[in-house]
């Protein structure tokens, strides 16, 4: 009796279940490659530091007259 095991087929998934899965999964491709392509971006700009200058109340040296 204990060896008696109830095995339940799997059912082939809908074809609406499937493209639906394919579609996510090209979203999902495109938003992590946004991302990747964002985080390059990000850390392009911020390689060479000394150039980037904002707008922060301070003096900027590259405003200032060079001495001769």
């Amino acid at each position: 009796m204990a060896s008696l095991v109830l095995k339940m087929p799997f059912r082939e998934d809908h074809e609406l279940h499937v493209r639906r899965r394919r579609r996510n999964t090209w979203i999902a491709c495109a938003l992590g490659g946004f991302a990747v392509l964002i985080f390059g971006i990000t850390v392009a700009k911020l390689a060479d530091g000394n150039l980037m200058e904002a707008f922060d109340h301070t003096v900027r040296p590259s405003l200032l007259e060079k001495a001769n």
